[in-house]
Formats: C-alpha cells, sequence, structure tokens
C-alpha cells in the first residue's frame, strides 16, 4: 500500500491520510481484514507526527471504517454493506429527533436533500 501525503497541500495531512485509507477500502485496494501498519510505522513511512496518523486511525474508527484490536493491531473494517447500515442507524437517530422536537417528515426530508446535494 503505497500511500503518499503532499506538505504543500492546504488540506491537514490527518485528513489527506484519512481519506486516502478510505478511498482505499472503498475501491477494494484495502480489503476488510487487511491489517495497517502500527501509528509509529506509519508516521516514520509517511515522515509524519504519529499523532497525526492516529488522529485519522481515530477518526476513521469512529466510522467504522477501521477496526482497533488493541495488540492485534489495525484493521480494515469498510465495506458497502457496513456503511449502508451505519446510514441506516444514522436515518432512524435522526427520525427519532424531528418526532421528538416535532419536525415534520417533509421538513426532515428537505434538510437531509439539502445536505446531501451540498456534498
Amino acid at each position: 500500500m503505497r500511500l503518499t501525503i503532499d506538505a504543500a497541500s492546504p488540506t491537514p495531512p490527518f485528513e489527506q491520510l484519512r481519506r486516502a485509507l478510505l478511498e482505499r477500502m472503498q475501491d477494494g485496494t484495502l480489503a476488510p481484514g487487511t491489517r495497517l501498519p502500527p501509528v509509529r510505522q506509519l508516521a516514520a513511512e509517511l515522515d509524519l507526527a504519529p499523532g497525526t496518523v492516529a488522529r485519522a486511525y481515530k477518526e476513521l474508527e469512529e466510522v467504522g471504517a477501521l477496526e482497533t484490536r488493541g495488540r492485534a493491531g489495525t484493521f480494515a473494517a469498510w465495506s458497502s454493506d457496513a456503511a449502508e447500515r451505519r446510514v441506516e442507524q444514522l436515518a432512524a437517530q435522526l427520525a427519532r429527533a424531528a418526532n421528538e422536537d416535532g419536525i415534520p417528515a417533509e421538513r426532515v426530508r428537505a434538510i437531509v436533500d439539502s445536505a446531501l446535494s451540498a456534498d
């Protein structure tokens, strides 16, 4: 797995790394279950601070794209099924919040449509 970070880019290094890893998981280059290099090793390979790599890993773990198994290491966990389940969970949370706050379904749909078209 060859990764590069552009030091001259306005995009922070952790975000470049996060995006690069996620893209590789999405295109199948980094298959689910593949063990990623330890934070310090990858930081040394990319000439980054370990905290930068740790932040990228943490953000990917928070969205279910990576799984940390203690001393066993960090593994790719993204799959289209997992991604869809995550969106379904978030949609259920949104529906509960909208119902609790009395926001009509039509308005929630408009908000979601607006958010989807913004990206």
